[in-house]
C-alpha cells in the first residue's frame, strides 16, 4: 500500500520538539482567533468563546500519500449544513496507510469563484466522528504542488468548520468516500 508516515526522526529529537512546538503555536494563534478576531464565529454571533480542545500532538498523524490523479474529473456536489448545496471538482485521492488500515480520500477543488477558487479543500470524518469530534466531520487544509505524485497530510492540523460551534454557517459535509473506519485521534475535538 502506499503512502507512509512522514515522522520518521530523520533529524533526531530536535526535529520532533520543533514540529510539535509548531502545532502548538498554531493551536494558541486559533486560539486567539476565536476569543477576539471580529472575523471569529464567535465575535460575528455575539457567542461566548470558552476554548478549543485538541488531541496531544502525535507525529503518527502526520502522513506523507500518494496521490492518484483522477483522469475524467467529475463535479461532487456537497450538501451543507443548512441544507443547500457546494460544487466542487475532484482534483485527486490520497492514499495512506494508519494504524495498518488502508485510507482513501478525495481531494476536492474549489470551483466558485472568488480568492478560493482553485485551492484544495479535503473534509473527512472518520470513528471518532459525534464521538470525540465533530459528529460532521472535520476539515484540513492541504496544497496543491504541481507535478507531485505525494503531499503532505497532516491530521494534527485537522480543525472543526464554524458550523460546529455556530449554527449560522454553511459547511459542506464530506463526500461519502471520505468517511474513514479508522480513528483519526488528532487534531480538534468537539468544542
Amino acid at each position: 500500500m502506499g503512502g507512509f508516515v512522514w515522522y520518521s526522526i530523520s533529524g533526531g529529537e530536535e526535529d520532533v520538539t520543533s514540529y510539535v512546538a509548531e502545532i502548538e503555536k498554531e493551536r494558541q494563534e486559533q486560539q486567539v482567533f476565536m476569543q477576539s478576531d471580529p472575523n471569529s464565529p464567535f465575535i460575528l454571533e455575539k457567542k461566548e468563546f470558552t476554548s478549543l480542545k485538541y488531541f496531544p500532538v502525535d507525529g503518527r498523524y502526520r502522513i506523507k500519500a500518494d496521490l492518484e490523479p483522477i483522469e475524467n474529473k467529475e463535479v461532487v456536489i456537497l450538501i451543507t449544513s443548512d441544507g443547500l448545496q457546494q460544487s466542487y471538482l475532484q482534483y485527486a485521492y490520497a492514499v495512506f496507510e494508519i494504524d495498518k488500515q488502508p485510507c482513501k480520500l478525495l481531494i476536492l477543488e474549489v470551483m466558485q469563484m472568488g480568492p478560493q477558487r482553485g485551492t484544495l479543500f479535503l473534509a473527512f470524518a472518520d470513528a471518532t466522528s459525534a464521538v470525540e469530534t465533530y459528529g460532521a466531520g472535520r476539515y484540513l487544509s492541504v496544497k496543491k504542488v504541481k507535478g507531485a505524485n505525494t503531499m503532505e497530510i497532516d491530521f494534527n492540523k485537522a480543525y472543526n468548520p464554524y458550523c460546529a460551534y455556530v449554527d449560522n454557517f454553511s459547511c459542506p459535509f464530506p463526500p461519502r468516500e471520505n468517511m474513514l473506519k479508522v480513528a483519526i485521534r488528532a487534531g480538534e475535538k468537539n468544542y
